[in-house]
């Protein structure tokens, strides 16, 4: 079996090490969604990890609810990307963007207009805005005659990546944004094509990632979901089922790779008693499958590695407060513990000063 610091090919993008930085909501950005030069720095201090992904990033306004995130619809976000990833690269890494669309999970102070969702439904609790949390609102159901319209957003945002110097993308169908809601059948109650049926509720998932591989080529294409349990008040009733059909789609299509978040009962953020689906999954997905969610250790992510449900790991809050975890996973030097009450303030605190060991051991 593969060692976590072995290389691996991930389509077009070959990495040195299988230690993937996970996207991370960090809310760096302006109110404009224009990225902010601190995060050129940020993403650089990373620039070991097999792969970033990078943080969530709207495709449209409508798309991002959420404050001080990143787009990649206008030109002045493209062009603020370039120096991150210039940096990335010039530091010897590898960035890909990951397109969102929130869905329902935005508020429409930061969307400037009314949420759009599969259907008529409202997420349970409060959004973060800019003046502070605020409660859900009832989301507007997207009508069958505004998917190609969805379509040529995330079109035009893979585009904006690539001009931007992104080594691919990743759809962003997981954590109850958008493609997740329609994906599950308590937020998906639809009767056209986009409803009923596990079929049809793949369906708008399968044409977003066809529209994306028609931009980009599938070997620079990649898919984020999370199959078990609820997340952020979507969930299903016949998880396998659907996760199953949604992965043999994606294989079908063949995406360079597939990463799943899967918490566990005793998660950290987030917790379920729903089995993982790595193992089902894993037999119909013929590509690199990527797992996520909690992994601390060598030994954690090695288990995975060893089991064969998986090629890789993506690490998320250990990053945030480790910029050169490769390189203390494989000392075993001790991990620095991250600080949430700075996850998504707007200021370098919390966010560039986590030192490297060089530097925490000068």
């Amino acid at each position: 079996m593969p060692s976590l610091f072995d290389p691996i090919t991930l389509g077009a993008v070959d990495a040195p090490n299988r230690i993937i930085m996970a996207p991370l909501t960090r809310g760096r950005a302006d109110r404009d969604a224009v990225p902010s030069d601190i995060m050129v720095e940020y993403y650089t201090q990373r620039a070991s990890a097999g792969l970033i992904i990078s943080e969530a990033t709207g495709i449209s306004r409508e798309g991002l609810g959420w404050p001080f995130a990143p787009g990649l619809w206008t030109d002045a976000q493209v062009a603020a990307w370039k120096p991150v990833t210039d940096s990335v690269h010039a530091a010897g890494g590898r960035i890909v963007a990951q397109l969102w669309h929130m869905g329902r999970q935005g508020h429409s102070s930061v969307y400037e207009t009314q949420p759009v969702s599969s259907s008529a439904t409202a997420t349970e609790g409060q959004a973060h805005t800019f003046e502070g949390k605020k409660d859900f609102e009832v989301a507007r159901p997207l009508e069958t005659n505004e998917i190609p319209r969805l379509l040529n957003d995330y079109e035009l945002a893979t585009k904006n990546a690539l001009a931007a110097g992104f080594d691919g993308v990743q759809i962003h169908a997981a954590n109850g944004y958008l493609i997740d809601q329609f994906l599950r059948d308590n937020a998906n109650f639809r009767t056209d094509e986009y409803g009923g049926g596990i079929e049809n509720r793949v369906r708008l998932l399968r044409e977003v990632a066809e529209r994306v591989i028609s931009v980009a080529g599938a070997d620079r294409v990649s898919v984020r979901l999370s199959p078990n349990g609820d997340s952020q008040g979507v969930d299903d009733s016949k998880p396998e089922a659907l996760f199953t059909a949604a992965a043999k789609a994606l294989s079908d299509l063949g995406i360079a790779f597939l990463e799943l978040r899967e918490p566990g009962p005793d998660g950290t953020f987030g917790k379920t008693d729903v089995p993982k689906l790595s193992p089902a999954i894993r037999k119909v997905f013929n590509g690199v499958l990527i797992v996520n969610s909690d992994y601390t250790t060598v030994e954690e992510a090695q288990a995975e590695l060893d089991s064969g449900n998986a090629d890789a790991i993506t690490f998320g809050r250990t990053f945030i407060a480790n910029p050169d975890l490769p390189e203390r996973l494989r000392t075993g030097a001790p991990l620095a513990k991250d600080d949430a009450k700075t996850w998504y303030s707007q200021g370098p605190e919390g966010y560039i000063d986590y030192p490297a060991l060089e530097t925490a051991n000068a």
